[in-house]
This record gives C-alpha cells, structure tokens and sequence, in this order.
C-alpha cells in the first residue's frame, strides 16, 4: 500500500484577492516563513494556523469563527469572521469543506433547539419551550400515535420513563445520573499562578449564561469567554475570592 504524505497549504503569491502582509502569524508565532494574509479585522494569518484554530472551534462545539488575537495585552480581539472568510483564506480542501459545513450545520441546529432521538423510534424529538427545558420528562407524539398510548422517555439517560413527572435532576432508571453535574461536582482544584489568593477553585465550571462546561487554561486573569455563547464571564464574586462549586447547570433561555 502507498502511503499519502499530507502537503502543508501555503498562499500563491500571485493571489491578487488576498492582502499579503509582513509579520508575525497572530494565530503561530512558531511558524515558518509562510507568506501571511490579513484577515478582515486586520490580523495576520496562514492557511494552516487559521485550518488548525477554526477546526479547535468546531470541535469545541463553536460554529461561530472569532479571532483569538490578543490586543491590548491579554484582551482577545473577538471579532467574527464570516465562514466564506475562514473558508478562502484557510484555503479549505473539498473534504474541510464537507466537515466544516455539516458541523456547522449540526451545531446550528442544536444550538437552536434541545433535541434527542425517540429511543424506540429514533424520531429527533425537540425540546424548545422555556418551561420544558429542565423538565427531563419528554412525550414522544409518533410513539404514542402509533401505539394509543402516552410513551414517555427520560431526555437524559434516553430510557423509557420512570417515576412521577415533570422532573429534573434524574428519572427513576438506573443510572440515571447528569454526567456534566457529577464533573462539575467532582473535578479537581486547581489554581491560577497568576490571580493573588487563587489557588484552589473547581478546574471545570458551567457556563452561568448558556451551561456549557469550560475549562480555564490557568493563565492570566479569571474572565473566561464561552466557546459556545461568547460571554465573558468571571464566576461572581471576584472580588471576594473564589466562587463555590456549582450545583446545577444553567438552562440557556436564547432570546
């Protein structure tokens, strides 16, 4: 079998649509001597630093594509770039295309709605109202059409349900359990070298505005940005030292 040795995407020079510029990668500082393009909020990037950044979004759970740049010190510039942006200037191949777009698309979509496959079924059942969102009781309607009868599932462990209802936490199944909570829970401290009188707080939080779980990289201050809803955020009270652990998962009410 012959064995496909992967070319590292460079920029033609004689692109006349891309603005060439003579600095530093902001995305690399380590790399080589790529020729490098300005993005629309003016920084400077390579095909493969801007691939490798876009990619670590999407497998975050972002579909969104903000610059990481610093600017003023350890300020992120923040600014979105569009995905036919990302797209030209990453020079995506025909299969980054194909995996960009269809999670971007999966992201979208969960992003907007709750949604789970029916366990008998396997029809996608939605959750979207602001009072279903932390009940874990879910009616599947083609299940109970077909069968003419309520057929109920647990949303979490994916089971049909258990016990009394509405309910949040967990059903009366076997296990049963908020994966996320449990981390949250249970990780370990950690510290931040950089923040005076930081030096044990939980290492995984939820995010209070959206509830998705974000992990510091233990530099720099305690403001923390989302990957998911960009919000910045501190995990009040700052000025008081280190907020306590989380107990629950903040339900994200999208306006």
């Amino acid at each position: 079998s012959t064995t496909q040795t992967r070319v590292e995407k460079k920029y033609d020079p004689l692109d006349t649509t891309l603005k060439f510029v003579n600095r530093e990668d902001d995305l690399d500082s380590s790399c080589d001597d790529s020729l490098r393009a300005e993005m629309s909020c003016g920084h400077a990037v390579t095909p493969e630093s801007l691939t490798r950044w876009c990619r670590s979004l999407l497998d975050e759970g972002n579909y969104k594509f903000r610059c990481p740049a610093l600017v003023e010190g350890t300020k992120q510039c923040n600014k979105e770039w569009s995905y036919q942006e990302v797209r030209r200037l990453a020079d995506l191949t025909v299969e980054e295309m194909q995996h960009f777009e269809e999670s971007m698309a999966r992201l979208a979509l969960a992003d907007h709605f709750e949604v789970q496959p029916c366990p008998q079924c396997k029809t996608d059942v939605e959750r979207k109202d602001l009072e279903d969102l932390t009940n874990l009781n879910v009616q599947c309607t083609i299940c109970t059409a077909d069968k003419k009868k309520v057929c109920q599932f647990c949303w979490q462990c994916l089971k049909p349900w258990k016990g009394s209802a509405p309910r949040s936490g967990h059903c009366d199944n076997d296990g049963c359990i908020n994966h996320d909570l449990e981390l949250l829970k249970n990780c370990k401290p950690t510290a931040l070298p950089q923040v005076q009188g930081v030096d044990a707080y939980p290492s995984i939080r939820a995010c209070p505005t959206c509830g998705q779980r974000v992990e510091h990289d233990r530099t720099g201050c305690k403001n923390v940005i989302c990957p998911r809803c960009q919000k910045d955020t501190h995990y009040m009270p700052c000025s008081d030292g280190v907020a306590p652990r989380q107990t629950s998962i903040p339900v994200w009410h999208r306006n």
